[in-house]
């Protein structure tokens, strides 16, 4: 008996993660790397004619492998300029999250529009631009059914579950109807002559609060999740300037938030090349009552042209660190910008 005793209590601790995450979304810690799933404000909000991002993230392999938690993220983003400095971006973005051994899953499609306007700005002057964006597309989530088990198909002699034996839930093969989840969200920022800007936004997704029920009879209904986030860009010289970021959420009974700093060199030259580290601390509330540092993220990224490409790796310092020493979640992050086909002055963050 004692043999099944650890896989008992990491089950019911991953159905116990489960219960409390059921209507959560997932996150990322390079967050300011996947614009699309932050806020759809930041639609457009990139110096070129369109962008294309690609996200992942594989979180807890080192003691739930081969079923880890993972997340994929892919966006597309075309925009037109309809003014000076004005600009009106259309989009369709998707993800895919998977977790645990039961492989719940959730699937979201959006398409998005925004519009980008100057504020002020000109010769010698600081710019100052509004995005307002919104989203509206499909999810559903599901859960494959064929790789749980239930009491009744327990056998006490073997010490094991019998899968020939029925499990005796009604609702053991549902999974949520496709359902209108709806986005929207503001960014106002400020870009200055040295190139250094500063930002900050304000997002709310699923604002219609979608049935995310797996039973045929549940009402279930996804939390909307309110997002603010500030940062910026500040040149310490020529070549090198600090990146400092903001991001707080809330979701349900949830709550986190993202603090954290990037360093950035750029050799300023015409084969551009940038590169960028730094640390960031995430911070959770606990369900009972208080908060507690949840992770610490080392991030490293590289700009070259049009391209930039970002890993971090986060280390865990809550108490989970009992199960998994420390080994917390990777991400690897890719943005790609088409240019104009004219030069033009930076107007937008670089995030």
């Amino acid at each position: 008996m004692k043999q099944f005793s650890k896989p008992v209590l990491m089950f019911l601790l991953l159905l116990g993660l489960a219960g409390s995450l059921q209507a959560q979304d997932p996150h990322f810690s390079q967050y300011y790397a996947t614009p699309w799933n932050l806020n759809p404000a930041l639609s457009g909000v990139f110096n070129g004619r369109w962008r294309a991002s690609a996200i992942y993230r594989d979180q807890w392999s080192s003691f739930l492998a081969p079923v880890p938690f993972r997340t994929y993220s892919a966006s597309f983003e075309y925009r037109n300029e309809v003014g000076n400095d004005d600009y009106a971006t259309f989009g369709v973005g998707a993800m895919h999250d998977e977790a645990g051994t039961a492989k719940f899953v959730q699937n979201r499609v959006h398409l998005s529009a925004a519009y980008l306007k100057q504020l002020s700005g000109g010769r010698y002057k600081a710019d100052q631009f509004l995005s307002a964006g919104a989203q509206i597309g499909f999810g559903q989530n599901s859960i494959d059914w064929t790789r749980l088990w239930f009491s009744r198909q327990f056998d006490p002699t073997a010490e094991k579950p019998d899968f020939s034996l029925a499990n005796g839930e009604a609702n053991a093969n549902a999974s949520s109807k496709a359902f209108l989840d709806f986005n929207a969200g503001l960014l106002w920022y400020v870009v200055y002559d040295n190139d250094g800007y500063f930002y900050l936004g304000a997002a709310m997704h699923h604002i219609n609060a979608p049935a995310i029920s797996l039973a045929d009879n549940g009402s279930t209904t996804l939390y909307a999740r309110w997002t603010g986030h500030a940062g910026g860009m500040f040149p310490l010289s020529h070549n090198f300037a600090m990146m400092p970021g903001l991001l707080v959420m809330r979701q349900g009974p949830s709550m986190q938030g993202n603090l954290g700093l990037n360093f950035r060199y750029a050799n300023n030259d015409f084969d551009e090349l940038a590169m960028r580290a730094g640390v960031w601390t995430r911070i959770a509330n606990k369900l009972d009552k208080g908060f507690h540092a949840d992770a610490v993220a080392i991030v490293g990224m590289v700009e070259w042209h049009e391209w930039t490409m970002g890993l971090s790796y986060d280390i865990t310092v809550s108490k989970l660190t009992a199960a998994n020493n420390s080994r917390g979640a990777f991400e690897l992050s890719l943005n790609y910008v088409k240019p104009m086909q004219r030069r033009q002055r930076v107007i937008c963050p670089v995030f």
